[in-house]
């Protein structure tokens, strides 16, 4: 089972996809030319603090609003290693796995770390912070295959041996 480290940033309950990427930049050409302006109605300064390998903690509902698509893609681009949060809205969820960002669940953990700390997840397992366990359920064998291929087009491009 996968194990990594990450700095945690905290965001609250509701986080809708508008929040997530703001309609006017999504007719830039890129994704990476969007990731700038990531979270900027609610935390302006965010995406450009946030460095590869960290971890956004959330409260209910992340991922809220409209289906698209850049949301997540956006959040994968700023390097964020995975999103924990107490729910998440379907969509967004799907979303994600399909483009191979890591989404956990956990009712408590937001509650109980502050902004900075550094946590430790074991994929499948437990999430490990200030001397605390968090126990995780473990993501479906068809999901997590998805996940580490790096996305669904790259996971069936692999399963019909178009990829190594």
């Amino acid at each position: 089972m996968e194990k990594f480290k990450g700095r945690v940033w905290i965001l609250g309950d509701d986080i809708d996809t508008d929040i997530i990427i703001p309609t006017e930049y999504l007719a830039l050409k890129t994704v990476n030319d969007m990731a700038p302006y990531a979270f900027s109605p609610l935390r302006p300064e965010l995406a450009g603090q946030i460095k590869e390998g960290d971890i956004i903690v959330a409260g209910k509902n992340f991922g809220c609003g409209s289906s698209r698509e850049q949301a997540p893609e956006v959040i994968k681009a700023l390097g964020i290693r995975a999103i924990i949060a107490k729910s998440y809205a379907r969509i967004f969820f799907r979303n994600s796995i399909n483009n191979g960002l890591l989404l956990i669940e956990n009712p408590d953990l937001h509650d109980e770390i502050k902004e900075g700390d550094e946590i430790e997840v074991n994929v499948g397992e437990a999430i490990f912070a200030n001397g605390k366990k968090y126990p995780i359920s473990s993501l479906p064998e068809n999901l997590l295959d998805i996940l580490n291929a790096g996305g669904l087009v790259k996971a069936m491009r692999r399963l019909n041996g178009l990829e190594d």
